[in-house]
């Protein structure tokens, strides 16, 4: 197989292997069709008003001042009097839109809105807004026009500012809530005096919604913990107050409204969100008016055990916790509409001031609405299973459901409201249990199907490497002795098999692939087995105790590659490891200048795996720092390779011109900082300074000499200018101490060679990136190989979690690209921060191409190899997701967040292995091609 096939074929597998986790792991766990349920009895309040403070932290809403007073005295003193408080716990991922979805429509957010940035609607949903009878929102463009998209009919009305106004370097960020309070008032003044608006308002069953983000946006571009932060906390309490006097002076003092007032997402010190930590997912309820319980004394300790209470100065305060999905039940109970048809919240009954009567029949409702949902799973999954491998739900079968209905209706006739309640709560935590069941029915089947053709791929490539590139004697195979036709129809046969039963259950066309795949992976490997039988017979010759050393190595490395995806520190361990090497190998006899300058770069990149991934704050002087690094390594390599690799003059003129520009890009984040910090906002002489570098960064490296250190010279400072700009501390210096150990490996790989004896060793000085390789120099595989290829991988994963972990959302810091632009846009800024991290991994991967031809060996053997190891650590990974959702269902649906974890390290290693895959041709070309934009013209004379 040429090696553009393998290439594409490869690259197809893993593709394939990586949309198989989203079909596995993150499909939507919404179903359609359930009738709304909705309690026939009267309720409490006649609309509802809903106040969401984006990005509020319980703690900084309740901890009281050191004077005693609260920074937000309205609020406080309706827990202590009028309302029932508590803190409202979110799930992961703690962003804006998942914080309302489970707000208002009671499900925690379908994962595949992922790759809508949050936004836009995957997939239709009901929420209370839907079933209200007119809702009116005021807020922000990126969360109101998705729950006017879902609504059925038009009844929904939102009014919204320009999305350029969200802006994390404005002079203040509260203006944007001002301006939600400021409109609120505008429209009820508006409807005294039309008599169609004020309809409508009089109707029952309406919601008013307000959407504050004035306390995330100051809480991004100042942190938590700052004046500006706190400042606007005291004004969203003085609008919530003005609010609430002009509603019920409008509605005449009716006492038929309620008032719910939270946050979506909490936030970190560092000012970001997005994963679980407490500061994210714990934030604060406060919910008051008709149908909620007053504020109630209590002097017994209460159930909670986090030491809140009393920072909070509330032990004295009845506290009713509840999970965020919770609310949108209450919500829809406090005016009398059906509660989301897709809700998982369950009902607190604590906040209800109503007869027992009531709170049975909404925890009935509650109950039904979930159990409609499980019915509905179970029918869906009935339906595409084979009767005879249909395994139900046991907690829950059809006749047990029938069991509790009866006697719930029962015990509310003979008016046992709390042991009916109790029953009621008893169904819908076996409802949901059985929601996860049925979601999860396929996935250790399609699991094992990846698993298998994981398996196998791994195996191919193993073969293909031993049969071309190892000096292996060969012998007649028993296996080649079997007609290929006879596999060929042994293929079809299970090919056959597998459809038509994919084709009997009805399965989504996903599941062909991942279930036909292992086919030709195996028809393959069977192919190729007769390698396997070469090196079993050839076992004789090898050096064994050698190969069970590597393999034990290599066994180890690759475990200590999966263990610190858990624990970063683990890369500590392995560069100190790594930094033994020219000592442990004898190489540090021959050449100790490059010994030591190898061990202490290894000391010094192991410094930053230890240093935190966040809670930094910007540090500008070391970016500036890291920026008279990278001028100093230019000026100390051109000045010691002037001999060797003489400079002409256009390229000593781009050098130049480089460095030039990385120092007006070590001045600018310093810049840009200090702008910010006065409330100046985003100067444009930097904004088109940094977009530009951006843009050239990739481009400018091709117009310079193809020459080894030349080349790689011109690829270092291009992309450290554009690096610089997008940090904001220490992870500034991670790259070129990275690029200064990169530049030992390619040198004591040399000297490695050396010693091996390798013929035709070319002096560095003398390669040249874009000459034609001798096919006659390519070398077999040996031992070492395998080496270098675990170096790559090993120094792969040190770009990618040496200054940050991707696979926490709250890591990356907003300010690392105000450089480029402070107005909110998800997919450029995720776009930047993604650039970031790439710019390590092509210094990396240069290095590699550069090793690949200073030893002469093919880019096919070294690739296959780094395609071995990745794909390894991505099995492990998997199996271990696999296992632990095996035990998961053994241990009767327990919590499944470490399954998540896993997976999410999966997604992080079949992205990278795809990634890698892609940039290794990107790497190839930015390494050999030129970019001639002008060429003198040659004069001839007569």
């Amino acid at each position: 197989m040429r090696m553009i096939t393998f290439f594409l074929v490869g690259l197809t597998v893993h593709v394939v292997f990586f949309l198989s986790i989203f079909d596995i792991y993150f499909t939507s766990p919404l179903v359609h069709g359930m009738t709304p349920q909705a309690t026939s009895l009267r309720p409490p309040a006649s609309r509802l008003v809903l106040v969401v403070a984006d990005g509020l932290r319980a703690d900084s809403l309740f901890t009281p001042l050191p004077n005693g007073s609260s920074r937000a005295p309205y609020l406080r003193s309706v827990m202590e009097e009028r309302g029932t408080w508590g803190v409202s716990h979110t799930r992961v991922p703690t962003e804006s839109r998942p914080g309302h979805v489970a707000l208002i429509a009671g499900f925690y957010e379908d994962v595949s809105a992922v790759s809508k940035g949050w936004k836009e609607n995957p997939v239709e949903f009901d929420s209370v807004f839907n079933e209200s009878t007119h809702t009116w929102c005021w807020g922000s463009p990126d969360i109101l026009p998705m729950f006017a998209k879902g609504a059925s009919g038009n009844h929904v009305y939102t009014y919204t500012y320009l999305a350029e106004e969200e802006d994390f370097g404005s002079t203040d960020a509260s203006r944007l809530d001002s301006w939600v309070f400021t409109e609120v008032k505008s429209f009820f003044q508006s409807a005294k005096s039309k008599s169609s608006l004020r309809a409508s308002l009089l109707e029952d069953k309406n919601v008013f919604f307000l959407h504050l983000l004035g306390i995330d946006t100051n809480g991004h571009a100042h942190r938590p913990m700052s004046q500006e932060y706190l400042d606007n906390i005291g004004l969203v309490d003085t609008g919530v107050a003005e609010l609430v006097s002009i509603v019920e002076d409008f509605f005449g003092y009716d006492d038929r409204t309620a008032y719910v007032f939270t946050s979506d997402h909490g936030m970190t010190n560092w000012g970001s969100h997005g994963a679980g930590h407490p500061s994210e997912t714990l934030t604060p309820l406060v919910v008051w008016g008709a149908g909620v319980h007053s504020a109630k004394r209590v002097t017994e300790p209460q159930p909670y055990n986090d030491g809140y209470l009393q920072d909070w100065k509330l032990e004295n305060l009845r506290r009713v916790d509840v999970s965020q999905a919770d609310i949108a039940p209450l919500m829809a109970s406090l005016i009398g509409v059906p509660i989301p048809v897709n809700s998982v919240g369950v009902l607190p009954l604590p906040y209800l001031n109503n007869s027992d009567l009531f709170k049975a029949e909404s925890m009935y409702t509650n109950a039904i609405q979930i159990l409609e949902q499980f019915k509905m799973k179970m029918t869906q999954k009935k339906e595409t299973t084979l009767s005879i491998l249909f395994t139900p739900y046991q907690l829950l079968t059809e006749s047990k459901q029938a069991e509790f209905i009866q006697k719930a209706r029962i015990l509310i006739q003979l008016e046992k409201y709390e042991d009916a309640i109790s029953l009621c709560q008893s169904l819908i935590s076996h409802s949901l249990e059985g929601l996860v069941y049925y979601h999860t029915y396929d996935r250790f089947f399609l699991g094992c199907s990846v698993v298998l053709g994981f398996v196998g791929w791994t195996s191919y490539v193993v073969l293909i490497i031993l049969k071309t590139h190892a000096s292996l004697n060969r012998h007649p195979s028993i296996l080649k002795q079997i007609p290929r036709h006879t596999l060929a129809r042994l293929c079809m046969f299970v090919t056959v098999v597998i459809t038509v039963f994919l084709l009997i259950q009805r399965s989504p066309v996903t599941y062909y692939i991942y279930c036909l795949l292992p086919v030709p992976v195996w028809y393959s490997v069977l192919k190729e087995s007769g390698t396997l039988t070469d090196l079993i017979q050839s076992a004789h010759s090898l050096p064994l105790w050698k190969c069970f050393g590597y393999f034990v190595l290599v066994a180890f490395g690759i475990e200590l590659l999966v263990v610190s995806f858990f624990f970063r520190a683990m890369l500590t361990v392995g560069l100190a490891v790594l930094s033994l090497w020219p000592f442990l190998s004898g190489l540090f006899g021959k050449a100790k200048f490059r010994s030591l300058s190898w061990f202490l770069g290894c000391l010094f990149l192991a410094s930053f795996p230890l240093m935190p991934v966040v809670g930094r704050e910007p540090n500008m002087h070391l970016v500036t720092c890291a920026g008279l690094l990278t001028l100093l390594t230019a000026v100390c390599y051109l000045w010691s390779s002037r001999q060797k690799t003489p400079l002409r003059f256009s390229e000593r003129q781009q050098f130049v011109a480089q460095m030039l520009h990385v120092a007006v890009c070590t001045y600018v984040p310093s810049l840009t900082h200090s702008s910010l910090q006065q409330k100046q906002g985003l100067p444009l002489l930097n904004q088109i300074i940094s977009w530009t570098t951006f843009g050239s960064s990739m481009l400018v490296p091709l117009l310079s000499s193809t020459r080894l250190f030349h080349r790689l010279l011109s690829i270092f400072l291009s992309l450290t200018a554009t690096y610089l700009l997008l940090s904001t501390g220490s992870e500034a210096l991670f790259l070129p101490v990275l690029s200064w150990l990169m530049f030992v490996w390619i040198n004591i790989e040399q000297e490695a060679m050396l010693a091996q004896d390798v013929s035709g060793r070319q002096e560095l000085s003398t390669i040249d990136f874009s000459a034609n390789i001798d096919i006659a120099k390519i070398r077999q595989l040996k031992l070492d190989d395998i080496r270098r290829s675990y170096f790559f991988v090993f120094f792969i994963i040190t770009a990618f979690f040496g200054t940050g972990n991707i696979a926490s959302i709250n890591s990356f810091d907003p300010a690392s690209v105000y450089c480029f632009l402070t107005v909110f846009n998800p997919f450029i800024m995720g776009g930047l921060m993604m650039w970031k991290i790439i710019i390590p991994f092509i210094i990396v991967m240069c290095t590699f191409e550069t090793i690949q031809v200073a030893t002469q060996l093919s880019s096919r053997s070294l690739f296959l190899i780094v395609l071995v190891i990745s794909d390894l650590m991505a099995l492990v990974r998997h199996l271990l997701s696999l296992l632990k959702h095996f035990f998961f269902l053994v241990q009767d649906y327990g919590s499944w967040l470490d399954i998540g974890t896993s997976i999410s390290h999966y997604v992080i290693v079949m992205s990278m292995t795809i990634f890698l895959m892609l940039l290794s041709v990107v790497t190839h070309i930015l390494t050999s091609q030129r970019l001639i934009l002008w060429r003198r013209p040659k004069l001839h004379f007569p």
